[in-house]
């Protein structure tokens, strides 16, 4: 076979097999074709929710009571911080004050003032069901989003509904950063990191 030929026949297989390799992957990764607010926030929101339950289930139930504070670190001001269970309820209780407004949707019983979530769920299984619940409850409200009412006040919010939906969700990556911190102080590996 001549060298052009042989050229064209390799360039040929190339393009099929990239074609094929592109469709495969859309087949896989499907994305709206035109993105709206409401399908990038809802993305954002799939990110951090991914993190966060991997982080909160990654964590053995008997170290949930675990808090910095335990491990008396000289010079250190770790005096009453949250301990793991609590910044998983702190995210969740957070994302149902933040988004319900979007929602309309009644807040959960048993939130409580001082943002630490519902005193009476106390093992993992309850308490990452609550994150996990908290969650739906953004893409709920991610689905309400236009163009048209992102900057509208939801009712006696002082915020716009766009500032609500992105403040959880840098809220929540906030706190995650803190239970990773917690997970490594426990020897434990961050699922995101393995």
């Amino acid at each position: 076979m001549k060298p052009t030929r042989m050229f064209l026949l390799l360039v040929i297989v190339t393009s099929i097999a990239l074609l094929k390799g592109t469709t495969g992957a859309a087949a896989r990764d499907p994305q709206p074709a035109t993105p709206t607010i409401a399908t990038v926030v809802d993305r954002d929101i799939s990110s951090v929710e991914k993190l966060c339950t991997e982080v909160a289930d990654a964590m053995p139930e008997d170290k949930f009571s675990f808090t910095p504070e335990s491990l008396n670190i000289p010079g250190s001001e770790l005096k009453g911080v949250r301990t793991f269970a609590v910044q998983v309820k702190h995210v969740a209780t957070s994302n149902y004050y933040l988004w319900s407004p979007l929602t309309g949707e009644k807040l959960p019983e048993g939130l409580g003032d001082d943002g630490n979530g519902p005193t009476n769920l106390r093992t993992k299984a309850e308490i990452i069901k609550f994150l996990k619940d908290s969650f739906a409850l953004g893409h709920r409200a991610a689905a309400t989003l236009t163009a048209e009412n992102i900057l509208q006040n939801p009712g006696n919010s002082k915020s716009t509904r766009l500032r609500l939906a992105e403040f959880a969700v840098a809220h929540a990556y906030d706190h995650y950063g803190q239970m990773v911190v917690y997970l490594r102080m426990n020897g434990i590996v961050p699922p995101a990191s393995r």
